[in-house]
């Protein structure tokens, strides 16, 4: 069984959350999900159990909260000028917003300054369906080199990531993280296959395990590989490396097209 969510195993299978304590519904949801995805409760049970940890909810939420809310002043002359830059490269508006699947299965529109011009500004994770899966290709929707699809200003806020910036709304509000997996479409969720049930299990984030090891020059296995580890081995301590590992990625620029 592929592509359900924790919560919809719970309510379907399981008792009423409001009737589980929080150490059995951690206990619950391990048992459910590993039989739903046919993992050994012991594989899934450290990432149920950080999942649903006070520092998970409550301090990381926190970190989130006060970190995006002081990212997004900071970079507020930053992203006037890439708006501006955006509007005067090409028409269309200056946001691209798409939809993402976030913790538990739940959509939400990520947004991001538009890199593209708007005509050819589409979801082309669509050309996996039609083809067959690479298991050690780079990931199937690395975009082309160069895309003519992409502006000029485009190209350059790609590159640097800037394009991203809007995210930290997405993180302030709770859609999103400042770490975590990186949010994938609906057509991506068969391609996890089992392995699914870790990701479903944290909140996607602008950056992690995956975009600080390569980005697009990864292959599709490794970054659910990256993914499932992160749901293992998560603490405050692990995001806070990340986030000390991603300026350095950035700068590097390597996998971002």
């Amino acid at each position: 069984m592929q592509g359900r969510n924790a919560l919809s195993i719970l309510e379907a299978d399981g008792p009423a959350i409001s009737e589980t304590s929080p150490l059995g519904l951690i206990y619950e949801t391990a048992s459910l999900s590993a039989s739903a995805w046919r993992h050994p409760a012991s594989r899934l049970f450290p990432a149920v159990q950080r999942a649903f940890s006070f520092q998970y909810t409550v301090v990381k939420r926190a970190l989130d909260i006060i970190l995006s809310g002081a990212l997004i002043l900071l970079c507020l002359p930053v992203g006037l000028v890439v708006a501006l830059a955006v509007v005067l490269s090409s028409p269309g508006p200056v946001l691209f917003r798409q939809e993402r699947l976030g913790r538990f299965g739940k959509p939400f529109g990520i947004i991001k300054f538009r890199s593209m011009y708007t005509a050819h500004h589409r979801d082309n994770v669509y050309e996996i369906c039609g083809g067959h899966r690479h298991h050690h290709a780079p990931y199937p929707v690395a975009k082309e080199q160069p895309d003519p699809r992409i502006t000029p200003i485009g190209r350059i806020i790609r590159r640097l990531s800037i394009d991203e910036l809007p995210q930290l709304f997405n993180v302030f509000v709770g859609d999103m993280s400042l770490v975590g997996p990186r949010p994938i479409v609906e057509a991506e969720r068969t391609f996890y296959g089992q392995d699914f049930a870790y990701y479903d299990l944290f909140c996607p984030g602008i950056t992690g395990l995956w975009q600080v090891s390569g980005r697009s020059d990864v292959n599709f296995d490794r970054r659910v590989q990256y993914d499932r580890t992160y749901a293992t081995q998560w603490s405050v301590l692990v995001d806070l490396k990340i986030l000390t590992r991603t300026i350095p990625a950035v700068l590097s620029m390597r996998g971002a097209y």
